[in-house]
């Protein structure tokens, strides 16, 4: 019997925001519900349905699955999760039918996915770290006279370049961080020979090739995966103890950086896998490579009980500094929900108070060195937000922070507008850059009210200098999740710890419906 074709949808969020629905069972009512979509976010904007059933959650059947294990599968899927979903009327009637909805999945001619609404983008540039064996790199380099670009050849099955993820017909990019792509393909050969016998590659696949030229991207590292490199940064989730993590947060003279040391036995930083010496590279997402000491030891004690340290060792930095590589990228694809902590030591975290919720009018002059941050976002989605504020820069003297969401260029809203359309607003500013941003929560707290943020919302007018808002009507899009990313807590005794946003998971229980509800 001919069952049902599902819907596939993936959604992708950033860092401390769910996806916009809640995921529930109901006594009376089959398979795993789509209830409650935040209007505006993630799921909605992707066409999930109230009452939508879940059946496959990345390719994993779930429709015989415990509502716990659906949640967790969905919340530790990292930053983008893709469903196979029936509306609740073919899932009726196909169970009323008793059609297999597992062999129904497996078909052929499913409809195409989409992401957060549109088409889902091309897979990622990625990263390769070869070290050269006694049979060599286990590769050959091939360029086709009117196509430009040089290509992967002739991969060993099981040899170097094989193992560290390189597949034929990759196209190389760069070389150590260098970009090689306008070379020729003899002085690309000489630059693998000149590497010795560690090189790493930034690679596109065709599929991601087309993706960027379409849209006129050069890739970059910025746009890679990471999940080929053999050395991985680590995530150290703890929750503290009356007697701190247990672990000292050192200076080292001879080094650039902050330092693990001291980490006492049987202690929740130990229990965590920190070791002596690891670098400290990000608290809970932020990274704390420009800070001074006392900023990074702050930083931890402003973040409650719950803590999340993103740390490398010495190995594993030599390999990324040879690509010019940011181990956030790690963190940005494996954590895509709050840390899960013991339960046994868990403690209440003091609500934020105080909380300023206003935006931020920022002007920017530029310098020699640039306007002195980078503009993140996810390829293809709307969103863009402020990253790697240089200090003493142009962005750092105006006011500007790591996560601030970017509201408007110049008096443009652009709340909706791609990242490349962002990007080339701010190339055409000139010298000059004028921001409106909002601290994250503050963004959250606003749009989770329907209030445009705007810069009337500031204690006083722009000035005359500053671009009149470019829209003419209340923005209804509403933000999805809802992170504590700076709660005001008492400084806490360093021996160390971190925080984690809180809002990807929420669980209720209704007396009347005997319903299990988990916000995702």
């Amino acid at each position: 019997m001919a069952g049902p074709k599902p819907r596939i949808i993936t959604l992708t969020k950033r860092e401390g925001q769910g996806y916009g629905f809640y995921l529930r069972v109901e006594h009376g009512e089959e398979g795993h519900l789509i209830r409650a979509l935040e209007m505006g976010g993630m799921a909605e904007l992707a066409g999930l349905k109230d009452g939508d059933r879940i059946v496959r959650v990345n390719g994993t059947f779930v429709d015989n699955l415990e509502h716990s294990q659906v949640a967790d599968l969905v919340r530790k899927s990292g930053l983008s999760v893709t469903l196979h979903v029936l509306g609740e009327e073919a899932y009726k009637t196909a169970k009323t039918k008793g059609v297999n909805l597992a062999e129904t999945q497996s078909q052929s001619g499913q409809s195409q996915p989409t992401m957060n609404g549109v088409s889902a983008p091309a897979a990622k540039a990625k990263l390769c770290y070869l070290q050269k064996s006694s049979s060599g790199f286990g590769f050959s380099l091939k360029s086709t006279k009117g196509t430009k670009g040089v290509f992967m050849t002739e991969v060993a099955s099981g040899g170097v370049a094989d193992q560290a993820g390189v597949k034929l017909g990759d196209r190389i990019v760069e070389i150590n961080s260098e970009n090689v792509e306008s070379l020729s393909h003899d002085q690309i050969v000489k630059k693998v020979k000149a590497a010795g016998d560690k090189v790493m590659l930034l690679l596109v696949d065709e599929d991601a090739d087309k993706f960027f030229k379409s849209k006129g991207i050069r890739p970059s590292t910025a746009h890679a995966t990471v999940k080929h490199l053999p050395h991985k940064p680590r995530i150290a989730d703890m929750t503290k103890r009356a007697d701190g993590y247990g672990f000292l947060l050192k200076e080292d003279p001879k080094c650039a950086g902050h330092y693990i040391g001291e980490i006492d036995k049987g202690s929740p930083a130990e229990r965590a896998g920190l070791k002596n010496m690891d670098r400290l590279l990000a608290v809970n997402g932020q990274e704390i490579n420009n800070c001074r000491h006392e900023q990074v030891v702050e930083k931890i004690s402003q973040q409650g009980s719950n803590c999340s340290l993103l740390v490398l060792d010495a190995e594993t930095e030599k390999m990324y500094k040879l690509g010019s590589v940011s181990p956030l990228l790690y963190w940005e694809e494996m954590r895509g929900s709050p840390p899960r902590y013991p339960e046994h030591e868990a403690e209440a975290i003091p609500a934020p108070a105080n909380v300023d919720h206003k935006p931020k009018l920022c002007r920017l002059e530029k310098t020699a060195a640039g306007f002195g941050f980078h503009l993140n976002g996810i390829q293809g989605v709307h969103g863009q937000y402020i990253k790697e504020v240089v200090k003493n820069g142009a962005a750092d003297r105006a006011g500007l922070e790591d996560d601030d969401i970017v509201v408007e260029v110049n008096g443009v809203n652009v709340e909706m507008s791609t990242h490349e359309e962002v990007v080339n607003l701010i190339h055409k500013s000139g010298d000059t850059l004028v921001f409106l941003v909002a601290e994250r929560t503050a963004y959250e707290h606003l749009k989770a009210r329907g209030v445009a943020i705007t810069p009337q919302l500031l204690d006083k007018e722009p000035s005359a200098d500053v671009p009149a808002p470019a829209y003419a009507q209340e923005d209804e899009r509403k933000d999805t999740g809802s992170d504590d990313e700076r709660p005001a807590t008492p400084p806490a005794q360093i021996r160390s710890r971190s925080s984690s946003s809180s809002s990807s998971s929420s669980s209720s229980s209704s007396a009347s419906h005997v319903s299990e509800d988990e916000k995702l």
